[in-house]
């Protein structure tokens, strides 16, 4: 775990930021350094809704290293409001409820603990929409 790395993406990972083109409109996530032919000006900080639906999802069956205590779970590439794809694991739904096109909403959850060094990574994960 990069510690400084984390705390440089603290905005992304705990409030869903972005960026919004200030001519142009155009929102993208997550935040990008300017391009060389790019004034950094043209973009600025923008606060994602973290709202959107399910453009596709998965199951991971085998989890990864360092994730086998997840067991199964669902993953999904969300179309957010604002318009880009996010993936992202979806939490607090059953597998069989699960569809393209389902509203899911943005929480705040656990990651991982990294152990010795006692840091509790916290990031966004999606959850079907609560009325």
């Amino acid at each position: 775990m990069n510690i400084a790395r984390h705390w440089r993406e603290r905005t992304t990972r705990y409030r869903l930021e972005g960026q919004r083109h200030r001519r142009t409109g155009e929102v993208r996530f997550p935040a990008q350094p300017p391009t060389l032919d790019e004034d950094p000006n043209d973009w600025e900080p923008y606060q994602l809704s973290g709202r959107g639906e399910i453009y596709s999802f998965s199951v991971i069956r085998q989890a990864p290293s360092g994730y086998e205590s997840l067991g199964l779970y669902p993953v999904a590439l969300v179309r957010l409001e604002e318009g880009p794809l996010v993936t992202a694991q979806l939490t607090d739904c059953d597998e069989a409820d699960l569809a393209i096109g389902m509203p899911v909403e943005m929480v705040t959850r656990r990651l991982m603990d990294t152990g010795e060094d006692g840091v509790l990574v916290y990031g966004y994960k999606f959850r079907p929409c609560v009325q």
